[in-house]
């Protein structure tokens, strides 16, 4: 697969990206080889091959969700620097 200096030029145009003709000459050599190596991936016999999301297979990395007692309000707001009935207390920042 060859690709053309025009289908450059309008990759470089869909990017906004503003090349001279050397960039131009370079992308397009750069490009083709790039398509080549894919092209040869065409070739790999893939017919029992299962497709696949990772290379590894991955877990989820989260506990079970069950229910568990709670911290409690007075261990909660044991360090807090305001309490105030039970709930956390902030400075007003609204006047």
């Amino acid at each position: 697969m060859n690709i053309t200096r025009a289908e450059v030029e309008q990759v470089a145009r869909l990017a906004r990206l503003a090349l001279d003709d050397a960039e131009l000459d370079a992308l397009t050599g750069e490009m083709d080889a790039i398509l080549a190596h894919v092209e040869q991936l065409n070739e790999v016999d893939t017919a029992g091959i299962v497709p696949m999301a990772h290379a590894i297979p991955l877990e989820n990395a989260f506990r079970p969700d069950e229910v568990r007692p709670s911290l409690g309000s007075e261990k909660a707001l044991a360090n807090a620097p305001l309490p105030q009935d039970d709930c956390f207390g902030v400075p007003k920042v609204i006047e």
